[in-house]
């Protein structure tokens, strides 16, 4: 990018999780097509962006983990976590806290591998809005 600095502010004035993790798969797209914007006027010779960044929410609820919560699970969840990973599974973000009782390191890993699975549908709509543009 050079001299350059990009900022995309994603202004969420009412959020759970579902909600911030929405937010950070939009600016991807956001991203790239500022990005193309700048390839397009020769202004950068390709594309500096390595792979797509998504993210979703996954909580503990009942002992059952949930993927994408809405408020009601947020809410209620023993404990929350905001995941963003790169389209290669690369861990960008990851954000947990326990509400209640502490939980055991591999339920860490169970929530990283449901997260992983959720990613998909998002990573195929953010190509999907990009070819769009």
């Amino acid at each position: 990018l050079g001299e350059r600095t990009v900022q995309i502010d994603c202004d969420v004035l009412e959020a759970d999780g579902g909600t911030r993790t929405a937010a950070i798969t939009g600016a991807y797209v956001a991203l790239h097509q500022a990005m193309g914007m700048l390839v397009g006027r020769r202004i950068l010779p390709k594309l500096p962006l390595r792979g797509a960044v998504a993210a979703i929410s996954v909580g503990i609820l009942d002992d059952q983990l949930l993927l994408d919560l809405y408020y009601q699970e947020d809410f209620r969840a023993q404990a929350d976590f905001n995941v963003a990973l790169t389209d290669l599974g690369e861990v960008v973000e990851l954000q947990g806290a326990t509400e209640a009782a502490p939980f055991l390191r591999q339920r860490v890993e169970q929530v990283l591998a449901l997260a992983a699975r959720g990613m998909e549908p998002l990573f195929r709509a953010q190509r999907e809005a990009i070819r769009k543009l």
